[in-house]
């Protein structure tokens, strides 16, 4: 039976944090581009969220996660806490989908919803980086997002070797 995809921001509790370090490494195992390198240590995962939703709890972010039943299927962040010359955007920042499902919906459910939110905090501007090779330049596209240009050469790849970043940005 399909379930529902369920969109609700995180709080740091331990077993929340334990599911998106799995999230992390898993996506970076395969390959997913999201500023670590392959292997990364679940340690250093749940650390990495750790202060992620120590920021949300700031104001500075929000962590959205995506269930589907009990199981968080995905993640992004919305990043608010930007210079004070730029109140008016904010920053998509760190879309993962467990591999097993995808193609179910999850990262368009969880982009409207980090929309949404960037809406009803006053936000204007959407600005958001994918790799160049194998990121989600499709999804941003079908959801509204104009391509402003690539930067070659911009990071490591999880498993070795250079990627360039595709720059994306949308007015809300």
């Amino acid at each position: 039976m399909p379930h529902t995809i369920a969109i609700r921001p995180l709080a740091a509790d331990a077993a929340t944090i334990d599911a998106l370090a799995a999230l992390l490494v898993e996506t970076v195992a395969e390959g997913g581009s999201v500023s670590f390198m392959h292997p990364l240590a679940p340690e250093k995962a749940a650390g990495f969220w750790r202060a992620a939703l120590e920021a949300a709890a700031r104001g500075d972010r929000v962590v959205l996660g995506a269930f589907l039943g009990d199981t968080l299927a995905g993640t992004v962040t919305l990043q608010l806490g930007l210079p004070e010359n730029q109140p008016h955007r904010a920053e998509i920042a760190k879309m993962m989908t467990l591999p097993t499902f995808r193609g179910r919906g999850i990262a368009s459910a969880l982009l409207r919803a980090a929309e949404a939110l960037a809406r009803e905090r006053g936000r204007s501007l959407l600005v958001l980086d994918t790799a160049s090779d194998g990121g989600a330049a499709g999804l941003y596209e079908r959801h509204g997002f104009v391509f402003c240009g690539e930067i070659p050469d911009f990071a490591l790849k999880p498993h070795g070797g250079l990627t360039g970043t595709r720059l994306y940005a949308k007015r809300l």
